[in-house]
């Protein structure tokens, strides 16, 4: 049996502009709803294989460990230019269903990032 999964992504702005948008992303009926263990990712290219069978994710949230200080960039394809993601704050990527696999360069070595599956 899988599991849906509902994303969204709030906003709460204060000071001279209030606002509390949210964005819903469409539900997936199919969500593996996996939490990997955290891994390592090695100085340089790290490919990551998106999950297959049964459960199809539509997205993935990177978490960094807290107090990283090492660069990562987002890319399709080693060689890639790619694009840097913030150091700390968790990333949530969404997926189409033709991708397979895409790649974290890393600094240097990053130990405790664990990947979210939805």
């Amino acid at each position: 049996m899988s599991s849906t999964s509902n994303r969204t992504i709030n906003f709460t702005f204060t000071g001279d502009h209030v606002a509390s948008p949210v964005i819903a992303a469409a539900a997936n009926a199919a969500s593996p709803a996996a939490i990997a263990a955290p891994i390592t990712l090695a100085s340089g290219a790290n490919t990551i294989a998106i999950p297959t069978g049964g459960a199809t994710p539509v997205c993935v949230t990177i978490v960094k460990p807290a107090g990283n200080t090492v660069l990562v960039t987002l890319k399709g394809v080693t060689g890639d230019t790619g694009v840097p993601l913030h150091k700390t704050d968790p990333d949530s990527i969404s997926l189409d269903s033709t991708a397979t696999t895409f790649v974290l360069t890393a600094a240097s070595q990053i130990i405790g990032v664990t990947l979210i599956w939805s």
